[in-house]
């Protein structure tokens, strides 16, 4: 992305940011997930989710472009700068995660076209060759002429949505077959609010660069909105119709071929470029002196390894991980900064110990809604209660600094 000219971004390049970012092979097989709940009850809470996760999302946006700060570095309002620097190792984690679960799911879906056109089954290979075209990607995301490709990236997935949609909406069986498993609204509740959850620490990376509030914000919502919704819509349709959501099938069935495979490699390139670029934002609030480009070119390289010797298929329980820890932390910082007014950075703070108190207490929460298989999920409830926590308890928990000691003292 082109980054160095400061607040250049205008709305439509966050519409097609986001919308680019949503459409990957990994949202579409998360929207498969929630087959066991029909296809009626499972849009509304795909809609429902997405609401809740969107809206979430751009409110943390919405920090980065007024302070024009880094999601990570935003955490040292409400954590200190030592807080903020775990919850940087546990974003680097998650993102070098997501890199590896989507190249791998990108290559799964383009080494299935390969076997059935050519018979070149070679999983690793597809690894290594999309792993590649994210490192050229990172390497041209200062290139000037970025967002020119970008628009034409996602008018080529746009129509790549067009299609999935058509296959699956036009088989009648879409609302009236039986399906099989066991899920609760509220296990596809959450399964759909977690996936906007995830990029939450990484939405201000872009839009501290925004020309305005207003662009960054709705731009954003409308693009991730729309194009992670029509994902998760794609993959529970064709999990209905033919027990698998991966979209290579569907578009050998459309007779795609070649174009096919072009495809879901341009998908899964758009979405983790944002992983890997992200991934070096957030080392630099660990190590300032390195270079933003330079270590997101060494996190793709660690990502695409880690897709190759590591067996990454199923997700689920990844998202759970994601959520327990950044639903309590979002929630507080969010309250500090549109509820309490407690928008600066305090230089001299280095660890605020009611905070990560109240963090780790929002982790367990988060795993016993988990088990008990509440109707809202577990981000919405635990998200609620920590917020209402730290709004009561601030006053006393927010002495319970470490701070820097004066050269005076």
């Amino acid at each position: 992305m082109s980054l160095e000219k400061q607040n250049n971004l205008s709305m439509l390049n966050f519409t097609t940011l986001w919308f680019g970012a949503a459409i990957s092979v990994a949202e579409i097989l998360a929207g498969g997930l929630l087959a066991p709940l029909g296809f009626k009850m499972g849009l509304l809470a795909i809609i429902l989710g997405h609401i809740v996760g969107t809206s979430l999302l751009v409110l943390g946006g919405i920090i980065g472009t007024n302070e024009r700060i880094p999601a990570l570095v935003s955490t040292r309002i409400s954590f200190g700068q030592y807080g903020s620097y775990l919850f940087s190792i546990l974003n680097v984690l998650q993102l070098l995660g997501w890199t590896a679960v989507m190249i791998i799911s990108g290559a799964r879906s383009v080494n299935q076209i390969t076997k059935l056109l050519w018979s070149f089954d070679h999983l690793t290979i597809w690894s290594l060759i999309i792993g590649a075209f994210i490192f050229v990607w990172v390497w041209l995301g200062k290139d000037s002429g970025w967002k020119k490709v970008n628009h034409i990236a996602v008018i080529l997935l746009f129509l790549l949505t067009m299609v999935l949609s058509f296959i699956i909406f036009r088989n009648p069986e879409l609302f009236n077959k039986q399906v099989v498993g066991d899920m609760t609204f509220g296990s596809g509740l959450e399964l759909a609010v977690v996936m906007p959850l995830s990029w939450l620490p990484l939405i201000s990376d872009y839009t501290r660069f925004a020309k305005t509030k207003r662009g960054g914000a709705g731009g954003s919502w409308l693009g991730y909105f729309f194009g992670s919704s029509w994902m998760y819509v794609i993959g529970l349709g064709a999990a209905i119709i033919s027990s698998d959501p991966d979209p290579s099938a569907m578009l050998l069935a459309a007779n795609l071929g070649i174009m096919a495979l072009g495809i879901i490699v341009l998908a899964t390139v758009t979405t983790t470029f944002l992983d890997a670029y992200s991934a070096g934002v957030t080392f630099l609030n660990l190590f300032p002196k390195f270079k933003e480009k330079t270590v997101a070119l060494v996190m793709t390289a660690i990502g695409t390894g880690l897709a190759i010797i590591v067996n990454i298929e199923q997700y689920q329980d990844f998202l759970y991980a994601i959520g327990s820890v950044f639903a309590p932390l979002f929630a507080i910082l969010l309250t500090d900064y549109f509820l309490l007014k407690n928008k600066r950075i305090h230089a001299e703070l280095l660890v605020n110990w009611g905070t990560l108190a109240l963090c780790v207490i929002g982790t367990g929460l988060y795993y016993q809604f988990i088990k008990l298989d509440f109707v809202l999920g577990a981000t919405i409830p635990v998200m609620l209660l920590i917020s209402i926590l730290h709004f009561i308890t601030w006053r006393v928990t927010g002495k319970w600094n470490y701070v820097k000691k004066s050269p005076l003292t």
